[in-house]
């Protein structure tokens, strides 16, 4: 591979506000800055079957309104992460597109879909996140992307 050319033009950072996701957001910028590289950092709202359980609904009655709200809180808590994110790639002079997207299918494929969709050339992502049990080396969404992805990944422990 001739690495003349930019190799990784376009860098996508699965995250979900865990310490792998931000470490991942490390790497991901250091090597942004390094290939001069487009960086991308997505987080994937998940709504298993098209409902999510709101804290202020009653007996889990779901309403497009409930819905709403909690599209809002998740987005919110998102733009929390970013601020973050935005704040370590200013500081070497990346530029970062941030991305949120709601999926009903799983959180590998929406992931793995707009990485084919964008032409994604490397894909890192922390080895667990949020959900990610303590004995697992690698966790669910990791193992996925690892074994799916139609491009190299990285993953941060």
């Amino acid at each position: 591979m001739n690495l003349n050319n930019n190799i990784f033009s376009k860098i996508l950072v699965p995250i979900d506000g865990s310490t792998n996701s931000m470490k991942a957001i490390d790497y991901a910028v250091d090597l942004a800055e390094k290939y001069n590289s487009e960086l991308i950092a997505f987080h994937v709202l998940y709504s298993q079957s098209g409902f999510a359980f709101h804290k202020e609904t009653v007996a889990g009655t779901i309403t497009s309104s409930s819905l709403n709200d909690l599209n809002l809180e998740a987005k919110q808590e998102a733009e929390k992460w970013f601020e973050e994110i935005n704040k370590r790639a200013d500081k070497k002079n990346v530029q970062i597109k941030t991305e949120v997207v709601l999926t009903v299918i799983s959180i590998v494929e929406a992931i793995l879909t707009y990485a084919e969709k964008e032409n994604i050339d490397l894909i890192v992502i922390g080895s667990k996140g949020k959900s990610g049990w303590k004995k697992l080396i690698v966790g669910s969404v990791a193992s996925g992307i690892s074994t799916y992805a139609h491009c190299p990944i990285l993953i941060v422990k």
